[in-house]
């Protein structure tokens, strides 16, 4: 039984799984959209032509990156949505790979065996079209989706630019069971997981479609029955049977995760965190304008805790972490800024790690020889060059480490080819000064701990994360500022990134902000208080030291190596697969399906009616 969805339905299920997609992340959250979010972007290509099933990846992408990405936007109006575009072209990508996939073990353009019914089907099928698989076909088909979509991801969280892995499939799931696969491939893992799903629910709806289909032309006696196998209770047994194992497989992929263990015992002993929340005057590009009111802010919370220590109403604390940008006052340029801080750590009697920025040396106080990093060499800050960096300022010793931050992010923090991308729009200019990487994982050795540093979106990309922890990282930092982007979701999207990772990597996080939401995260992904945004908060919490690495730590990028050589392998197979003719005419047109003869059928040939859709026959 063939199906043929008419163009305006698979638009309209390729943008309902973008928004499916788009409301899997917080907020709302609802996790359990995000496998039917995809299954509908491949129920959609399913069959279609390959510049079809592109376009309908770039309707589905546009859908989710708008919705999802539209903090971008929240203050730099339209301009933010090129990010969007950018994003959804490796949807298209995705939705291309996709419908390759699906053609492999179609049986070279002729649907073979029997048809959902039960039915013996040799007809050929005709472009638009798509025929049932068998079930293990259908099982294979939805691994090689999933890769294909992991593949995807792993790619534009690489380019242009270094990526941009916001919206990766595993980012919604901090909530589910499925996080639990993070420990044992990392986020690729669970993506894989999630997309998979996705897939194989869509195939198992298919063929129900395609069985529905076929049991209603026989009832109007467009398709007459051949043989017993044909019987009721047959067709009903044989559909069956092909349903249940990619069934199988999608409950086995979503509840899998919950049979990983999270282990969170302390196994280097325990640290006391504070994170302050100093909050901004004004949210939004100009929650800065009053510098010293962000480094005061963060000095009085500081100070309070400080109080609260001495009446016995919090505990001491052994290391407090300030937020990104809490001095945008480079403390080594300007004496008074530095004073300030001094006085937060004297009374706070511990380490802080300070959100600031620097430009080199020169005329900064800052030494030329301070490592970024204990025990790294060779990245000392140089003259007349600007970076994000969090500086460890101990009681009585004043600054001792730096870690810069390692990918600055683009448009963000410096304009690539800025005389270039000024021809299309002046905001690029908002971006005033570029700043320059560090090239040092940020390994801090405070209070007897080895931490690793995370700055802001540098939580997003897998390799960062996995240099500090397999550099000896007991618990992992992501300070971070959310003024810029409001009270949009961008905060809680990256607090579930951060959860994510205390997962995949079997460290607690703590992830301060400086106006929300901050927390501390356990190394199972689970939070207890979170703040509020734009409210002064602070944050003291025990937590584990924790020295094994995951599976996911050790193993690094090869799990996301494989699956993106098995998305290709599988794409590869559909492509070669659906090259082969059914009755020895070429593929001119490159699309996979055999070419109509423009003559139209020869006299005697069987002419049958394929169910669209919307309903009726195409």
């Amino acid at each position: 039984m063939l199906l043929r969805p008419s163009p305006l339905a698979r638009a309209a299920t390729a943008a309902l799984g973008g928004a499916l997609v788009a409301v899997a992340f917080p907020e709302p959250g609802w996790w359990w959209l995000a496998a039917p979010g995809v299954g509908a972007l491949v129920a959609a290509v399913a069959g279609a032509r390959l510049r079809t099933a592109a376009l309908l990846g770039l309707l589905h992408g546009l859908v989710l990156f708008v919705v999802l990405l539209r903090w971008t936007a929240e203050y730099v109006g339209p301009v933010a949505y090129a990010l969007a575009v950018a994003e959804a072209l490796f949807v298209a990508l995705a939705g291309l790979l996709v419908a390759l996939v699906l053609r492999a073990g179609r049986g070279g353009g002729r649907s073979g065996g029997r048809d959902a019914a039960g039915t013996p089907a040799h007809r050929e099928v005709p472009p638009g079209a798509w025929t049932p698989p068998g079930a293990v076909t259908a099982c294979l088909q939805a691994v090689g989706a999933g890769a294909v979509w992991t593949g995807v991801e792993a790619l534009r969280a690489r380019f242009p630019f270094g990526g941009f892995g916001w919206g990766r499939l595993a980012f919604s799931q901090a909530d589910s069971p499925t996080v639990g696969l993070a420990a044992l491939g990392g986020a690729p893992l669970v993506s894989f997981a999630v997309a998979t799903t996705g897939a194989a629910l869509a195939l198992v709806l298919l063929h129900l479609a395609a069985a529905a289909g076929q049991h209603r032309l026989r009832r109007e006696g467009a398709e007459p029955a051949v043989g017993p196998s044909s019987t009721a209770p047959r067709a009903l047994a044989r559909s069956t049977a092909r349903v249940l194992p990619p069934l199988l497989l999608a409950a086995l992929l979503a509840a899998g995760g919950a049979l990983v263990p999270r282990p969170t015992a302390a196994e280097a002993g325990t640290l006391v965190v504070a994170a302050v929340q100093g909050d901004v005057p004004e949210p939004g590009l100009d929650f800065n304008a009053e510098r010293r009111a962000v480094l005061d802010n963060h000095v009085r919370a500081t100070e309070e805790l400080a109080d609260a220590v001495a009446a016995g109403r919090a505990p001491q604390p052994d290391v407090v972490v300030w937020p990104e940008n809490a001095s945008d006052i480079d403390p080594f340029a300007n004496a008074d800024a530095a004073a300030r801080i001094e006085e937060a750590v004297r009374a706070i009697g511990a380490p802080v790690l300070v959100g600031t920025l620097v430009r080199g040396s020169r005329g900064t106080g800052l030494p030329a020889d301070l490592e970024a990093g204990t025990g790294s060499t060779g990245d000392e800050l140089q003259d007349d060059e600007l970076r994000n960096v969090v500086v460890v300022w101990e009681p009585g010793e004043g600054p001792t480490q730096v870690y810069a931050k390692r990918h600055p992010v683009p448009f963000g923090e410096y304009v690539p080819h800025r005389d270039f991308f000024r021809l299309f729009s002046d905001k690029v200019d908002l971006v005033r000064a570029d700043m320059v990487p560090g090239e040092r994982p940020g390994l801090l050795d405070v209070a007897g701990a080895r931490l690793g540093a995370l700055i802001c979106f540098e939580v997003v990309e897998d390799g960062l994360v996995d240099d500090v922890v397999r550099g000896g990282a007991e618990l992992l930092v992501v300070p971070t500022n959310n003024a810029t982007f409001g009270f949009t979701d961008e905060s809680v999207q990256q607090l579930a990134i951060s959860r994510v990772r205390a997962v995949e990597e079997g460290r607690a996080v703590v992830h301060a902000s400086t106006v929300g939401v901050s927390a501390v995260i356990a190394p199972d992904g689970s939070t207890g208080r979170t703040t509020e945004l734009f409210t002064p908060d602070v944050l003291v919490q025990e937590v584990p030291l924790r020295t094994s690495l995951t599976p996911a730590a050790r193993a690094g990028a090869w799990p996301e190596v494989a699956l993106t050589v098995l998305g290709a392998l599988a794409a590869l197979v559909g492509a070669l697969g659906g090259r082969r003719t059914s009755a020895g005419r070429p593929d001119d047109d490159g699309d996979g399906a055999a070419d109509d003869d423009p003559r139209g059928p020869g006299p005697g040939a069987r002419q049958s009616r394929v169910p669209s859709a919307a309903g009726g026959a195409a």
